[in-house]
């Protein structure tokens, strides 16, 4: 901290109690109170410095013949900023620094010691130093801005804080090596072996700066807010960007919220040391004012804050039962920017009166329609994008279905919750357009948890639940959990049954098709045997023989879904009483699906297509090697004669 020395003459006040002495020799003939404290001086040396100490002087003079007594119950740091103008007045040796300096400017000016009475009086003494040595310091100016807290009125009229807030801005946006420590070059600037920078070979003790934008906001999370709010507003007109002001504004309020991080101790993160020097706490009043003021700071702008540190910003404001105003504006702000939300984010416990759920999954709710919303506005989705029940590979899909996937999986956390209601968890799951979910199996993993927690629901609940879920978007895996899952209606079974077997038939026919086109590229090849060679048929034997393997595993497949079936009737039989579907219905069911011996006749059929065509394969290769072998004899005996 920079420093400038006063006066030349040693010491000669003296503390005995509450009361100071100059000890000069002569007895004194003025005491000067302030607050329970009182100063033993001489007229003299304060008549000759100070304009309102020489008229009150003159008052208490002219009533009392037996002392003069003055009163200065107002002056601007009190007790100790005055024992310091009474040790300027006597020309006693002083430091005047960033911490006093702001006390002994403003108590210079309401003394009136101005160059009226004397040339370098102190008020002259105290501009110089703001002027020349403090608002060209980072550290100094901060500090001084620090100590206007505590007479703000006072410095508000001779504008220190102002002046203050205008040196940091401008600081703030330029590089922090070109002030406070010697230019460095573009190499990076000279160290000593301990690491400390180097200025014309000497060590200065200072560690390196690095020029990151960040560097400063530490150090401006020491002032209070109001302080603090004025300083931003100074940096955003000078045009820094709103990206570091947003990561000034996170760092703030992880100073004094210790709800925004989890890891750290309550005390540990809202203790602070404030610029009065003292260890404080803020009470939940003044963090929720604090709380709702960064909310107002915040940019409105998507992606200049992270998504976790809004949830948890709207955690702490719930915590501290915020003003509506602010929990609605930081809910539009993470639906601003939901797709990049995490599903811890989403787990907020729900501090509700009613705590009627463990998680507030109506603050989710608002979340996802401001998001709904926004979305629709950007147009970054689009119904058009679906091609056959699959998204088309498009850019602005990608948000609202990163934004499903993470609806998927915290219905699937929440629904375990017996309190959840039926229609909350429907509205929810709802609400993310069909669109947006490439396939549903996060969805049916969430409604088979739902109905493993709430088995007590009726069978239309189950149904109605059911629906929300697309059977034709269920992967392989899925239909196959499905397929044997007893907490579903029967109906839901059928319909996914139903599905596969069209899946496989639609395999089917491309296999069918893929057959084909060998088919007639064989012929192709027989047709132009003369200009092939062997490489390109020995290519296409092994592709028959890949296409054999895979009627393998189709008829694998349809073997294990008739079994399946079959298991499927031996219990609706069993439950034909209460559910009233006889052998004869089930025969119909089975006709709807083309269960039985049509698709194992197919399947046949297709195999034996695939060998019929193999073996001509096979014949025709046999064929070719023989005219190639009856040529090599032919030239052999050539060769003989």
């Amino acid at each position: 901290m920079a420093c400038v020395k006063l006066g030349s003459k040693s010491d000669a006040f003296q503390r005995q109690g509450q009361a100071w002495f100059c000890t000069t020799g002569l007895p004194s003939d003025v005491v000067v109170e302030v607050g329970d404290m009182s100063f033993h001086l001489h007229k003299f040396p304060l008549l000759s410095r100070s304009g309102m100490l020489e008229r009150l002087i003159a008052e208490a003079s002219s009533g009392e013949e037996a002392g003069c007594v003055v009163k200065l119950d107002d002056i601007p740091g009190g007790a100790k900023t005055f024992e310091l103008v009474a040790k300027f007045c006597y020309g006693v040796r002083l430091e005047l620094t960033a911490a006093n300096v702001v006390f002994l400017r403003c108590a210079a000016e309401h003394l009136d010691m101005s160059e009226e009475y004397v040339e370098g009086n102190l008020i002259s003494q105290t501009e110089t130093f703001l002027n020349q040595v403090v608002l060209k310091n980072w550290k100094d100016s901060l500090k001084v801005l620090q100590t206007c807290d505590d007479i703000l009125p006072y410095a508000e009229e001779l504008q220190i804080p102002k002046r203050c807030i205008d040196s940091l801005a401008a600081k703030a946006s330029t590089d922090p090596n070109l002030f406070g420590w010697p230019v460095m070059e573009h190499g990076g600037p000279m160290q000593s072996p301990g690491g400390s920078v180097l200025w014309n070979g000497i060590s200065t003790g200072a560690r390196p700066k690095h020029s990151a934008s960040d560097w400063w906001y530490e150090d401006v999370s020491t002032l209070s807010l109001p302080l603090y709010k004025r300083l931003i507003s100074a940096m955003e007109s000078r045009g820094i960007k709103q990206e570091i002001i947003a990561g000034s504004l996170y760092s703030y309020a992880k100073s004094y919220l210790p709800g925004l991080n989890r890891r750290q101790g309550a005390t540990e993160s809202s203790n602070r040391l404030h610029p009065a020097g003292s260890v404080s706490l803020l009470s939940e009043e003044d963090q929720k004012n604090l709380l709702e003021e960064i909310d107002s700071l915040i940019p409105l702008q998507k992606g200049l804050v992270s998504t976790k540190f809004l949830f948890g910003l709207l955690r702490t404001a719930k915590i501290l039962r915020a003003n509506p105003t602010c929990v609605l504006n930081l809910e539009k702000r993470i639906g601003m920017q939901l797709d990049q939300a995490t599903l811890e984010d989403l787990l907020m416990p729900n501090f509700s009166n009613s705590m009627e759920t463990l998680y507030d999954v109506d603050c989710v709710q608002r979340i996802l329609d401001h998001f709904l919303v926004m979305d629709q506005v950007v147009g970054d989705a689009s119904p058009g994008s679906v091609n056959d029940g699959q998204l088309m590979e498009s850019p602005s899909l990608m948000p609202i279905t990163m934004v499903a996937k993470l609806i998927d999986g915290y219905l699937a956390e929440v629904a375990p919750d017996v309190n959840l209601k039926l229609p909350k968890f429907q509205t929810l799951a709802a609400a993310v357009p069909e669109y947006a979910r490439p396939l549903d199996d996060g969805l049916y993993r969430a409604i088979d948890i739902y109905l493993k927690s709430h088995p007590w629901l009726a069978e239309t609940d189950r149904e109605q639940l059911c629906r929300l879920m697309d059977c034709q978007k269920l992967s392989l895996e899925a239909c196959t959990h499905a397929a044997q899952n007893e907490r579903l209606p029967l109906r839901i079974i059928v319909q996914v049954l139903f599905f596969e077997q069209l899946q496989l038939r639609t395999s089917i026919a491309g296999c069918f098709l893929v057959s084909e086109n060998l088919d007639g590229g064989s012929r192709q090849l027989r047709s132009g045997l003369a200009g092939a060679n062997d490489g390109g048929w020995a290519t296409a034997v092994r592709e028959n023989q890949v296409l054999k393997v895979g009627m393998d595993n189709m008829r694998m497949r349809v073997s294990e879904l008739e079994k399946e079936c079959s298991s499927m009737k031996e219990e609706i039989e069993k439950l034909g009483k209460s559910r009233g579907l006889t052998t004869s219905a089930w025969g119909n069911v089975s006709k709807k699906l083309g269960l039985g011996m049509g698709l194992k006749s197919q399947m046949c059929s297709a195999e034996e297509g695939s060998v019929r065509k193999q073996g001509k394969m096979v014949t025709m290769e046999d064929k070719d090697k023989g005219k190639n072998g009856k040529k090599t004899r032919k030239n052999k005996n050539k060769n003989r004669i």
